[in-house]
């Protein structure tokens, strides 16, 4: 991952007073992180212009931003030069993505959003393929020696000779908890593989799950590790949940992004305490998790951090300065339009 700093075309608000111009792709409902964002401009005295790209007009979270753009989708194949001309019009200075889909072709990308002045938040290649390929992960955890759960292909666990069910099937490649289930005999590992594109199998892992909030900066070093035990979970996403300043499950988070590669930026790790307090790690996603507005809430203010060594600034970050035992309880909010604003006007 090239650690170049974009081209700059105008005076930062470091020295210049000037605005900075920060991009959310595939923003969708993440309107708590960028109200954090909004927050940490304030109290970091710069003026900060929030736009949010999408490909959906109905996207909650395009009506909320100072300036919307629509986009393809990301399999388009048109996804990243139409990204690049918002990039160079709008003349965006941070780029931060919000979906796994597109962390890949963004991340081969980083070079090409640097040379228009715009920093890109995004992991190196290898650290996004790694992550996104659950076999992948697997052998990249293994090696490095952290616990984590057995993993075959679907194919490889029909092959077993001995089975211990249940398993766990996911798509090799899935997110948002789509597509994943609980296999309790043969038949079922049968069938759900057969209905799951490209499915991997599991060990199944009882216990108390924790989503680790990991702070990498743009130099890629570990500052801060923030664990949140999931309470409830609703559509893939944490909707209840418990800060616990753990330094056992800190160090867990810590040697997972340590054993990735170049990160940037946020990741979020899953791991899962047993009964017999072995922590077991399960996933990884190299961006903000959808729960993060918990992690910045208890203290962790990443938004503030992440602006801040943009503009050449060096935050003062206490690994242990964030809050324990604060929980986070969502509910539904709704945002009003008139249908016109549906077609609202894009750049």
């Amino acid at each position: 991952m090239s650690t170049r700093r974009p081209r700059r075309r105008k005076p930062s608000n470091a020295t210049g007073g000037q605005c900075t111009r920060l991009l959310f792709t595939c923003i969708g409902r993440r309107v708590e992180l960028m109200r954090a964002f909004r927050r940490a401009a304030d109290e970091l005295k710069i003026k900060l212009e929030i736009h949010g790209a999408d490909a959906a007009r109905l996207s909650p979270g395009i009506h909320l931003v100072d300036k919307a753009h629509i986009l393809p989708p990301i399999a388009s194949g048109r996804y990243i030069d139409a990204l690049a001309r918002v990039v160079r019009r709008a003349e965006i200075d941070l780029l931060i993505p919000l979906l796994d889909l597109e962390l890949q072709v963004l991340a081969e990308a980083v070079e090409r959003f640097a040379e228009l002045g715009c920093r890109a938040i995004v992991s190196s290649e290898s650290v996004v393929r790694i992550c996104r390929d659950k076999l992948a992960t697997y052998q990249t955890l293994k090696a490095a020696g952290i616990d984590t759960p057995a993993t075959w292909s679907w194919s490889q666990a029909l092959s077993r000779k001995r089975h211990r069910f249940p398993y766990f099937l996911k798509p090799r490649c899935g997110s948002a908890g789509m597509g994943n289930y609980v296999v309790r005999n043969a038949q079922e590992l049968r069938a759900f593989g057969r209905s799951v594109p490209d499915a991997i199998v599991q060990e199944f892992v009882e216990g108390v799950e924790y989503t680790l909030d990991v702070y990498t900066g743009l130099d890629g070093r570990t500052r801060c590790v923030v664990p949140r035990r999931r309470l409830e979970v609703r559509g893939g996403e944490v909707s209840k949940a418990l800060v616990v300043k753990d330094r056992t499950l800190m160090a867990v988070g810590r040697r997972v992004v340590e054993a990735l590669g170049p990160c940037r930026g946020v990741v979020t790790v899953q791991c899962i305490r047993t009964p017999r307090r072995r922590i077991r790690v399960i996933e990884i996603n190299p961006r903000f998790g959808g729960g993060v507005p918990l992690a910045i809430h208890a203290g962790a203010d990443f938004p503030r951090w992440i602006l801040a060594e943009h503009l050449g600034r060096k935050p003062r970050i206490n690994p242990l300065g964030f809050r324990g035992n604060i929980a986070m309880l969502r509910f539904d909010d709704s945002v009003f339009v008139p249908n016109a604003s549906t077609r609202k006007k894009v750049e």
